[in-house]
């Protein structure tokens, strides 16, 4: 039987509660089921993402990884994107088990992601490429649409705004709330991953790099840009100037994709604001200073 990393551990219980305790006991024996019924071997040691354990598998047609995630209702779909994909920039699904959340997909380097990339601008550009090739496909049916993400938002924001300290900040997050509303009108149907940072990334064989783990979500791909412009916000903060480091990202990214610059402002205000709404929801009452130092360089 496997043994469930510490970090999955500690994960599955503080975001779904009682529910990610019974995950987490449940895995094992998971895991064990679907070795035998897909004929599987471990292949190496048992890895971890944030909420989903990775089991490096052999078969007879070569190697794989055992993915196994709990059902998340805020992010479904993970399987029909990468149906819809199909290797087109990103990991192969090679097979499925909807009932026990477990999903067998290609074997990439997980020792090599956009991290490793020298140059962060060069490392935005590889993420603008492999998002083109991603945002190229229609969503799938079923898949959660941008415009139900954005009516959450400008619904939950004035609310959110007077529980911040600083009235400042309310203003921004009022501010925030405006730039959604002129784009929402228009929220498009691509496949979005929604979650294109730097470690989502990796490199392969078959490709240079593939983006993994995506977030589906039918919509505009303006609304893909800022997980990338958060990576390695330390050399940001390094920077002689932090606004136009972040300026720096953002135009490469708008460039490479051929996005109208001024949606994608908005759409990435609004992930500010999005993420800016968690933050609030989970008891906060300042705004991080990464979202508001992006929001001041695209300004």
């Amino acid at each position: 039987m496997i043994t469930v990393p510490t970090p999955l551990v500690d994960n599955l219980p503080r975001y779904f509660g009682e529910r990610g305790r019974e995950w987490v006991a449940a895995a094992p024996r998971v895991v064990e089921r679907k070795l035998a019924e897909w004929d599987l071997t471990v292949d190496g040691p048992v890895m971890n993402g944030v909420v989903a354990l990775v089991v490096p598998v052999r078969s007879a047609g070569g190697t794989a990884v055992l993915k196994l995630q709990i059902d998340d209702p805020e992010h479904p779909g993970e399987a029909a994107a990468l149906r819809t994909w199909d290797g087109d920039g990103a990991v192969r699904l090679l097979r499925e088990d909807p009932d026990a959340g477990a999903l067998l997909l290609e074997r990439l380097d997980s020792g090599s992601d956009l991290r490793g990339v020298r140059d962060d601008v060069r490392a935005v550009q590889i993420t603008a490429e492999l998002l083109v090739r991603l945002n190229a496909h229609p969503a799938p049916d079923g898949v959660r649409g941008l415009g139900e993400i954005a009516a959450g938002m400008l619904a939950s924001a004035p609310t959110a705004a007077v529980r911040l300290t600083d009235p400042g900040e309310a203003k921004l997050i009022r501010d925030w709330a405006a730039a959604v509303r002129e784009v929402a009108g228009e929220c498009g149907d691509r496949l979005l991953h929604w979650d294109l940072h730097f470690e989502n990334v990796l490199a392969a064989d078959r490709a240079p790099w593939l983006a993994i783990d995506p977030k589906p979500l039918a919509g505009d791909p303006a609304f893909e840009l800022l997980p990338a412009l958060h990576n390695r916000w330390d050399e940001v903060l390094a920077a002689d100037d932090p606004l136009g480091a972040v300026r720096r990202r953002f135009d490469a990214m708008v460039e490479v994709m051929g996005l109208d610059r001024e949606r994608a402002v908005c759409w990435t205000l609004g992930r500010t604001l999005q993420n800016s709404l968690w933050t609030i929801e989970d008891g906060g009452h300042i705004l991080e200073p990464e979202q508001v130092l992006v929001a001041a360089a695209l300004a």
